[in-house]
């Protein structure tokens, strides 16, 4: 192959969520990553005291030669107590973390519907933190709940981020199957304002399944083209529910997951030279 035909790697990171690996904890998520050549880790903020320490983080970073490029503040339903009760003491306390490990983005879900008040200044809070630390707070895609075959709108403003006037997105497409989203159609309609991909799968049952990428219904594949062709910026985290299998099973699935990335990331790139 010649020099004008050479091939152009993108420059999109595929990191590992630290959840991927549950029950195993955040240093056994660094092992796997590392062994598995994930070229980062996104930290899910938890019970498992070493995802709170900025210290023991960066220990782990270090020993495994593997950055840390998010993390994903505590604002899930049961992480409800981790970083205290108060919803923007948690958010502040996670672009700390942030700051003190390098990690470029924090992840969080839009308020819940009784957090009235936290949802009132939330738009405005999350731009004017961002701002002030310098750190991309990407809010995630969420889902309606469904309850006897009724929906209920659990998040506020919503939990779909498209037409919310947030300036930087997380699209998780565990979330887009749940909520019976078109997540290519998100995709073009955010644009710019994606930062960064929680890359799962889901058949779009009630629950939120985080299936291993192309064992689903969801558009993976062409996202992942998609996010190529339109210069995306951000990180590709691999966020699946692996708690149902042997140590040995998790790390078959979790190399499963990274080559469908690698695969589909590469396959959307042009040949130099091509006409």
């Amino acid at each position: 192959m010649s020099g004008a035909d050479a091939v152009r790697i993108p420059e999109i990171p595929v990191a590992l969520s630290t959840a991927s690996v549950y029950p195993e904890n955040c240093a056994a998520a660094f092992q796997h990553a590392a062994r598995l050549g994930y070229d980062g880790v996104e930290v899910m903020v938890w019970t498992d005291p070493v995802t709170q320490e900025a210290g023991a983080l960066r220990a782990l970073s270090e020993l495994h030669g593997i950055p840390i490029v998010s993390i994903h503040a505590p604002t899930l339903l049961i992480s409800q107590r981790i970083f205290g009760v108060e919803p923007w003491g948690k958010i502040d306390r996670s672009l700390e973390l942030a700051d003190e490990v390098g990690a470029g983005t924090v992840v969080l879900h839009p308020p819940f519907r009784w957090q009235k008040e936290y949802a009132r200044d939330f738009t405005d809070g999350v731009a004017t933190r961002e701002h002030d630390s310098g750190i991309t707070l990407a809010v995630e895609n969420m889902y309606p709940w469904r309850v006897r075959g009724r929906e209920i709108e659990a998040y506020l403003p919503h939990w779909d981020p498209v037409p919310q006037p947030y300036d930087h997105v997380t699209l998780d497409l565990s979330h887009t199957a749940t909520a019976g989203s078109d997540a290519l159609a998100m995709v073009e309609a955010l644009g710019p304002r994606l930062a960064h991909i929680h890359l799962a799968d889901g058949l779009g049952s009630m629950k939120d399944e985080h299936l291993i990428p192309g064992r689903g219904s969801q558009p993976c594949a062409e996202v992942l083209d998609t996010l190529v062709h339109n210069g995306f910026g951000g990180s590709v985290v691999v966020e699946v529910s692996t708690r149902r299998l042997s140590i040995e099973q998790r790390e078959i699935a979790l190399a499963e997951a990274l080559a469908f990335s690698r695969l589909h990331l590469a396959g959307a790139l042009e040949v130099e030279g091509e006409s």
